[in-house]
């Protein structure tokens, strides 16, 4: 893993997490420590309107949260239902705390790769929907990280799990003087959330 990277990762303190918060993740926890107890194979699909930021922050965290613990048997994937774009302000956000990404196609829904690590494939960041070619079709658990999402499709083909973990949109600060710090927050909650959620899971 990058060193910048690893150093954000180990600063990030999980002890001020809510009670709130904690049972919000526990079915998570709980799903990961079955599937590894059962040693399955483990696939995430992180499900937001638009897939432009909050389920592309999650998926990027969730795989890199995976590799920090040493947690090889999982693949996270993000989609929307709809898609749009991943949000450039995402990207300079990721790359701030030591990310490595590349932006390999241009066009109104740009492919971008993900780096955590210089031995690991990049994550492909793009906006698609849930259930597009790119993601899994069947055992997989759903993550609604929006109430819009989580409200407006109540049934998602394939998945044998469905988890509501819902954040708040950074969208809000878009065009904003506040936007840069928004989405540094955003990041640093989800970052956080994830390493308090990948910490519980033992191999």
């Amino acid at each position: 893993m990058f060193n910048e990277l690893n150093n954000y990762i180990e600063k990030l303190d999980t002890a001020p997490l809510s009670e709130t918060r904690k049972a919000v993740l526990k079915p998570l926890i709980a799903y990961l420590k079955n599937k590894t107890a059962e040693k399955q194979f483990i696939l995430l699909n992180f499900i937001c309107t638009h897939n432009s930021r909050r389920s592309h922050l999650a998926q990027v965290w969730a795989q890199t949260m995976a590799a920090y613990f040493n947690i090889n048997n999982i693949k996270c994937y993000s989609g929307g239902t709809e898609a749009t774009a991943l949000f450039p302000m995402v990207v300079i956000t990721l790359e701030n705390v030591g990310f490595k990404i590349r932006k390999e196609t241009e066009g109104y829904n740009p492919v971008y790769k993900i780096s955590y690590s210089e031995t690991v494939p990049p994550i492909l960041g793009f906006s698609k929907k849930y259930d597009d070619d790119a993601n899994p079709k069947s055992g997989f658990a759903a993550v609604m990280t929006c109430s819009q999402a989580d409200a407006g499709c109540p049934f998602v083909a394939g998945s044998e799990k469905r988890i509501s973990i819902v954040y708040e949109d950074p969208k809000v600060s878009d065009g904003t003087p506040q936007q840069q710090q928004i989405y540094k927050e955003r990041n640093g909650q989800i970052a956080t959330e994830m390493k308090y959620v990948f910490s519980k899971i033992s191999l």
